[in-house]
């Protein structure tokens, strides 16, 4: 069932992006924050590698856009050009299904993996936050979509 709820949010994410130029994608449509479609998919790439990679996998894996110097690159740095949109969604395509993958293999959600600011976590709980994630990204991905076109609902 979280795993369900997980794909659902994703697959919100996606319909929320669906038929957008590169110019769209990276529009900050909500004139007072630093908020794109591109920016969100670039941030939950990263997310996504953080809690299921990194902390559940254990494996060296850093994020792809953030850096202690520059938090907010994912955002920043989400601009208009069909290169960095494609890179966007093959490395989100990629953590999500390393993601899926994890947890189609795990033994039940009570394995456990590392946060450093958390100490020990368990699957479910990082389902659990996943969910919360993007349901609070898929609320920005509402806004930012009405902003661009109008699209309201999709």
């Amino acid at each position: 069932m979280l795993a369900a709820c997980l794909r659902w949010h994703r697959e919100t994410l996606k319909l929320k992006c669906k038929d957008l130029d590169p110019g769209a994608l990276a529009r900050r449509s909500v004139p007072f924050a630093n908020l794109s479609l591109l920016g969100l998919v670039r941030h939950l790439a990263d997310v996504e590698r953080r809690w299921f990679r990194r902390d559940m996998a254990g494996q060296p894996a850093g994020p792809y856009f953030q850096t202690e110097e520059r938090p907010d690159a994912a955002f920043d740095d989400a601009v208009p050009d069909a290169e960095i949109v494609a890179e966007a969604w093959r490395l989100w395509h990629d953590e999500v299904d390393f993601a899926d993958r994890f947890v189609a293999g795990a033994a039940n959600l009570e394995i456990t993996g590392t946060d450093p600011w958390r100490g020990t976590i368990t699957l479910r709980w990082v389902l659990l936050h996943m969910i919360e994630e993007y349901g609070r990204h898929n609320g920005h991905a509402d806004l930012l979509r009405q902003g661009i076109d109008g699209a309201v609902g999709l």
